[in-house]
């Protein structure tokens, strides 16, 4: 070997060494390889950066941001809250949230789908009586199968396409991945429906119990001026109520509140719902009806300003300047452009507006406000903040116009009229023009350090390549494979491939195996798009250990698992997906 050849080898086991020790975050490991080998002179200093302006980089840091979009519009609601029941037998209740989360995944990024998703899983569990931890691992597996389905469906096969780019001058196209991924998706989802569900060990546990915690609020909702809800009766909503787990306590009409809950009253303009929810239940309720909140003109108002709103949750301690006011009373609204949404007392209900109740000390109040101005208006309210959850007002009035642009995107791409990193873009200026999705936000929903990673590792593997280090792993492959046909050949790609992703992260085995997949390819004197096919399956095919996904990492705690609990359903659901993935990249993909 040459010494190019040995440091470069040294310094991705170095890598794979620590990632496995997990001491330090992937990026600060991938972006201190990266210097390293600059400093050696093994990447010319000129490309010592390139990989942060690779297409693959940036297609991974646009998706992430158009799934935001996709979430912030409710084109997801539009899915969930038709579909899921808790009703339903636990193995249909996988198969159709599996589905979902397939298919979600097959368009936007799968760690997006799986957090988009998760807490409607863990809310029908509870609704169901069961644990959680029976159905997060297989919808985890779920979204991680549909992502291989799409050329963005998943970092490896942005990554696989853009090396067959590069090596072979054309890229694979957006469902170029379909026949060979989607039918290991299809596979690996009857088998977690029917048979891997059952596998997992059942056990006491508190999992899931973090969404029952969560502070339940009073609020209001109205019903807006040509509402399809006027003329039908309040009781009529019970489906959708269940559905959001929502608790619809009463109506106030004409600012009285009719007692009980009313159901016989036909709505009017301007009626105002008392619900009792999460912030996230309330804003799916009204996103599903198409609602107003309660002070419906200064959420107009705030929202023409253009900051985009942000839900907040602030706790009144005794020396509060709203303790023992109303928020009408106190002027919150003309004050501070603040709306009181809902409001919180432990034991207690209220039965006047909400506007209009006096606050007490050790209530926990609901605010919407104007883009980053809750710290101010905390301050003035002279209140104490509670953790941060990423609380998010849904834009439903924008949903199809969200989904409508992506659409158009996906197929201008996959016409080949546009170049796909350019469609990405232009979405997500388009959702920022519409105010989809709030110009401040942009930046928070790109996942920087696998952006680092990416960055790093990608001209870490074109100077392994360029070193004729691929050549070498892929030769002592071959001569392992030495007169084994090509299906076995293909398969043992696969198993070292899969291994590695087990324990790595996904990104950086793909980012090492294409290129010997290549190399494999032109040693055998055969097409490379089978073994790049081989490698962007077995890439994402990541489901022995909480570590070798994100998704998975994501669950581990909500669960209640074990480390060892994966290898019990992903073993076989690996040794399924290679029995279906050989004989079809053979037959739409032939040597």
């Amino acid at each position: 070997m040459t010494f190019e050849q040995t440091a470069l080898f040294a310094i991705f086991a170095a890598v794979f060494a620590l990632l496995l020790w997990g001491r330090y975050r992937y990026d600060i490991v991938a972006f201190s390889a990266l210097m390293v080998a600059v400093v050696m002179g093994l990447i010319p200093t000129k490309d010592a950066f390139a990989g942060f302006g690779h297409p693959a980089t940036l297609v991974v840091a646009l998706v992430l941001i158009v799934s935001a979009g996709l979430v912030r519009s409710g084109a997801v609601f539009l899915i969930t809250r038709t579909l899921v029941d808790s009703s339903r037998s636990l193995g249909g209740h996988i198969a159709l949230m599996g589905g979902i989360g397939a298919v979600l995944s097959a368009f936007m990024n799968n760690v997006a789908a799986l957090a988009l998703l998760m807490p409607v899983d863990i809310q029908t569990a509870r609704k169901a009586g069961r644990a959680p931890g029976l159905s997060l691992m297989p919808l985890s597996f779920a979204t991680i199968l549909g992502g291989m389905a799409t050329l963005i469906g998943t970092p490896p096969n942005i990554i696989i396409a853009s090396i067959r780019q590069e090596t072979l001058g054309e890229p694979f196209g957006m469902f170029d991945f379909a026949p060979v991924g989607g039918i290991a998706a299809i596979a690996g989802l009857i088998f977690v429906a029917l048979v891997g569900w059952r596998l997992i060990p059942q056990r006491d546990t508190g999992a899931g119990n973090s969404e029952a915690q969560l502070a339940d609020y009073i609020a209001e909702l109205t019903v807006p001026e040509g509402s399809e809800l006027i003329g039908k009766r309040l009781g009529a909503f019970d489906k959708e109520a269940e559905q959001a787990d929502i608790a619809i306590l009463g109506l106030i009409r004409d600012g009285k509140r009719r007692y009980g809950r009313a159901a016989g009253s036909l709505l009017k303009a301007g009626d105002a719902l008392v619900i009792e929810a999460t912030p996230e239940a309330l804003d799916e309720f009204r996103t599903a009806l198409k609602l107003d909140f309660a002070d419906a003109a200064r959420q107009e108002k705030l929202t023409a300003a253009g900051e985009g709103l942000e839900l907040i949750e602030v706790v009144v301690p005794e020396t509060a300047r709203i303790n023992g006011r109303s928020a009408q009373s106190l002027g919150l609204a003309w004050r501070q452009n603040t709306v009181l949404l809902g409001l919180s007392r432990q034991g207690r209900r209220m039965t006047d507006h909400i506007r209009q109740s006096e606050i007490e000390a050790g209530d926990i109040l609901l605010l919407l406000c104007p883009r980053d101005h809750g710290a101010d208006v905390t301050e003035w309210l002279g209140c104490l903040p509670l953790a941060e959850r990423g609380l998010a007002v849904t834009a439903n009035d924008k949903t199809w116009a969200a989904i409508g642009l992506f659409a158009l995107a996906v197929l201008a791409a996959s016409l080949g009229l546009i170049y796909l990193p350019v469609a990405l873009g232009l979405v997500v200026v388009a959702y920022v023009l519409t105010k989809i999705l709030p110009v401040a936000e942009i930046y928070d929903h790109v996942e920087w350090p696998v952006v680092v990673l990416l960055g790093s590792m990608i001209p870490l593997g074109a100077a392994l390549d360029a070193s004729g280090g691929t050549a070498l792993i892929a030769t002592a492959l071959i001569d392992l494979t030495q007169g084994l046909p090509s299906w076995m050949v293909l398969t043992v790609l696969m198993v070292v491939t899969m291994t590695l992703s087990d324990v790595l992260n996904n990104t950086a085995t793909a980012i090492v195996a294409a290129p010997v997949g290549i190399q494999m390819a032109n040693t055998l004197g055969v097409s490379p798009d089978p073994f790049l096919m081989a490698v962007a399956v077995a890439a994402s095919a990541a489901f022995l250990t909480p570590i070798g996904h994100k998704n998975n990492t994501l669950v581990l705690g909500p669960g209640g698992y074990h480390f060892g609990d994966y290898w019990r359903i992903g073993l076989p659901l690996e040794i399924l997906v290679i029995a279906v993935s050989i004989p079809s990249i053979l037959l739409f993909w032939p040597l």
